[in-house]
């Protein structure tokens, strides 16, 4: 920690002192001793509140824990009225819709995909808030969408074989998403307009206008000859760019070099499980970057071709309407912020007690305050053209700590002069907690709510932990096809319906997890739309491109519309945790699962506490690069915790699998300069932090407050880092 400086009884760090009066309040009409004493009286109130909350957090699962040592054999009623007997489970309110106002029309109007990624990381950020625009072209030749057989490989120099594969496809795409009256765009030779209106030439010279001629938007270039032309559907906007002089115009016999399509509408900019942040500096970096996106300011530059880069914020994009006047579109995707949860303190600031302040508190004042930059903006690359400031909130257990959310969001908006309910929500319906009382959830927060979701990693983890001594639970595949998850997934649909999301809000869905398989991503994702979700989650800018073709496809407002009239899902099923109820193991297959839960916290745990790598695509045990944060670890290492205390595997078999499993990844990462082996001589180094934090997240998985990764991967951070001066 850098020198220190004491403000309105806060002992702040020095360099977090000078980020916040020199750069955060820089620009803004509020003076820095002002700031500081709002800062403090909001921290001095919540602070005690935050405290009581996680108490009764470890009072309610002592109870449940206890539950199940006195009731071992499953009683689903017995149970449910347990659970409303501690308050766990509270009574359903009725008869509200969520009243929320000055939404963007990106989150209340439009379905489209959704990206998330590590805010600290000013590259991936970028390309984040620039994926609200992506060429299909590029997305289908550099992915697995198209087969690489019959000479269509992927390769360094442009391969035209595949070119021709990814023209084709385009044109099919359009055949669907914007039809002509006769005839189809494969056919296409020339694109024009006449009197308003899009006319077709088909290799016949016959010329065809679209069946639905309000699609066409606008234009670039001269009418006759247009170099590119605007459409709509679904609410998604696209673009056929059209360049006779271009390499593949020239290959094109209607001169299309390429199809943008609209893709990531919003974007949440991370401050939570995809970020390692663990004292004053890292925070700096974490609200920095997301300072400058609000301000506009943030660039990055690297090398790319032996070319060096620099990648800045898009600016909006322009076209001609059909009336001639001049017609602009957002260039860059709708940024919310997440931040963490209650759970965890921080160093940068210590109250007068000297103890670390709330971090979850911390972000809520700080990223509503680089938010302020861009409310003032007039023009410009504008993030909300609503007014407001999104901000997810993660982790939340039950309808008091959404209270708790909503009290400090109202503190914030006092400090910082906003009108009530400038700072919107989105809950992330990812605890036990919250699912069975979700509807009291959004009630508590339904003037601000903006968005709910289902993320199955860390609820599956907080399932496992709430559970823990009900039994032993299945195999994690296994767990994915238990009536609970299903039962999960659609409550969280049906209940934010019946409260009034349609039109208003957001129904997320979680991640795909596989960067690199794309095709497998377009089988099975666009069921989450029929499912009834405005956005989902990806991984890539490339993956939001290919998953916008979904939307495309569906008209998620219908499957909305006949879902408001489908019976809700049943409680008893939500509440029944995945135990194998004498479901048979062999012992191969213990091992199996062990070397692929071992495999995997290894992996992900190197690279954050070596490297403070929150998120990164990390080889599974068949070699397969996944997507991983905190999520994934909490459930993995929850599930070995669980098996070791129902006797499934034992401690020396967890022990030899992970000495196993170390080399394993040691050679996964063999080619990264900046990896840090674990094992010596084949064996895993004593006194390697990584390791250590492995084995810890396991065997002391089953004391760490709701099975939660962070306190431990904080810990041993900070050490590496002390060692690493």
């Amino acid at each position: 920690m850098s020198a220190t400086i004491q403000q309105a009884g806060l002992t702040i760090d020095g360099s977090f002192y000078d980020f916040v009066n020199q750069e955060l309040l820089s620009g803004l009409s509020i003076e820095p001793e002002t700031y500081w004493q709002g800062v403090a009286t909001i921290i001095n109130k919540l602070t005690p509140i935050n405290r009581a909350l996680l108490a009764k957090r470890d009072e309610m699962q002592e109870k449940i824990d206890r539950f199940h040592v006195e009731n071992p054999t499953w009683d689903a009623a017995k149970y449910r009225t347990f659970l409303e007997s501690i308050g766990y489970l509270q009574p359903k309110p009725s008869g509200f819709e969520i009243i929320t106002q000055n939404v963007e029309p990106e989150i209340a109007l439009v379905a489209a995909p959704q990206l998330v990624v590590p805010v600290n990381n000013g590259r991936f950020a970028l390309n984040a808030a620039n994926a609200r625009w992506g060429s299909l072209y590029d997305a289908l030749y550099g992915t697995d969408i198209l087969p690489e057989e019959d000479g269509a490989e992927k390769s360094t120099q442009y391969n035209p074989v595949r070119g021709f594969k990814v023209m084709a496809y385009a044109r099919q795409f359009l055949d669907k998403v914007l039809p002509l009256r006769n005839g189809s765009h494969i056919e296409s030779t020339h694109y024009s307009i006449v009197n308003k209106e899009l006319i077709v030439t088909l290799n016949d010279r016959r010329q065809v206008p679209l069946l639905d001629p309000m699609q066409l938007i606008g234009y670039q270039g001269q009418i006759q000859n247009p170099s590119l032309l605007l459409f709509k559907h679904n609410g998604l906007h696209f673009e056929l760019l059209i360049d006779p002089s271009d390499p593949i115009g020239q290959a094109d016999k209607a001169a299309i070099k390429d199809v943008i399509l609209e893709a990531a509408l919003t974007t949440i900019m991370d401050c939570e499980d995809s970020v390692a942040a663990v004292d004053a500096e890292d925070k700096i970096q974490v609200y920095r970057n997301w300072l400058q996106l609000n301000t506009s300011a943030l660039t990055t530059q690297f090398l790319k071709g032996g070319e060096v880069i620099t990648r800045e914020l898009n600016a909006d994009r322009t076209y001609v309407s059909l009336d001639g006047e001049p017609l602009s579109l957002a260039g860059r995707a709708m940024m919310f912020v997440r931040n963490v949860g209650h759970l965890m303190t921080t160093p940068a600031i210590l109250d007068m007690n000297c103890d670390e302040v709330f971090e979850g508190i911390l972000d809520g004042i700080i990223t509503a305050t680089a938010a302020l930059h861009d409310l003032k903006k007039s023009n410009g690359c504008r993030n909300s053209t609503a007014k407001s400031i999104n901000i997810v909130k993660p982790k939340m257990h039950g309808a008091e700590e959404v209270a708790f959310t909503e009290l400090l969001f109202s503190e914030v908006e006092r400090l910082l002069s906003l009108p009530a309910n400038t700072i919107k929500m989105g809950i992330m319906d990812e605890e036990r907690r919250t699912s069975v009382n979700l509807s009291a959830c959004i009630y508590a927060a339904k003037a601000r709510v903006v968005f709910i979701n289902t993320g199955f990693l860390d609820r599956t983890g907080d399932e496992i932990h709430t559970s823990m001594l009900a039994g032993a639970v299945l195999p994690k595949e296994q767990i994915k096809s238990q009536p609970w998850i299903t039962a999960y997934e659609n409550q969280n649909v049906e209940v934010g319906l019946a409260y009034g999301f349609k039109g208003k809000a957001q129904i997320g869905k979680g991640m795909w997890a596989k960067p690199d398989k794309m095709a497998q991503m377009m089988e099975q994702k666009i069921d989450q739309l029929r499912a009834g979700a405005n956005t989902a989650w990806v991984p890539s800018p490339t993956a939001a491109t290919l998953h916008a073709m979904h939307y495309h496809e569906i008209d998620v407002q219908a499957c909305q519309q006949a879902i408001l009239s489908r019976q809700s899902q049943s409680l008893t099923e939500l509440l029944t945790p995945p135990l194998m109820r004498g479901h048979q193991l062999s012992e191969s297959d213990i091992q199996a699962e062990l070397d692929n839960n071992i495999q995997g916290i290894l992996g992900y745990v190197v690279r954050w506490v070596d490297q403070g790598i929150g998120c990164s695509k990390v080889p599974d045990i068949s070699h397969v690069g996944l997507m991983e944060d905190r999520a994934t670890l909490r459930i993995s290492s929850q599930h070995i915790a669980n098996w070791l205390y129902h006797g499934i595997c034992t401690e020396a078999q967890v022990l030899n699998t992970f000495a196993k499993m170390a080399s394993v990844v040691d050679n996964q990462n063999s080619a990264d300069p900046n990896y840090q082996m674990m094992c010596c001589n084949g064996r895993p180094d004593a006194e390697n932090l990584s390791f250590q934090a492995a084995v810890a997240l396991v065997f002391e998985g089953r004391n760490q407050p709701n099975g939660y990764t962070e306190p431990l991967l904080h810990h041993y951070r900070r050490l590496y880092k002390a060692q690493h001066k």
